[in-house]
């Protein structure tokens, strides 16, 4: 009864780090800033931490099936 919600959370967590991960990855090898006015180097590191913990959110979620 309860794996629905799980199984909703862990896509959508899993869905949104793999996005964020592409996303941060492209923008860093185009040499095109990560978010505007902000140290190029601080923002694509946050943004790569927080890609990789929603994905191991997401796998979190998974793994309590």
């Amino acid at each position: 009864m309860e794996s629905g919600p799980a199984i909703f959370a862990g896509t959508v967590f899993v869905l949104f780090g793999a996005a964020l991960l592409v996303w941060t990855g492209a923008r860093v090898l185009h040499r095109a800033p990560v978010a505007q006015g902000v140290n190029p180097v601080a923002s694509a590191t946050l943004a790569t931490v927080a890609g990789a913990g929603a994905l191991l959110l997401g796998i979190w979620c998974f793994a309590g099936l």
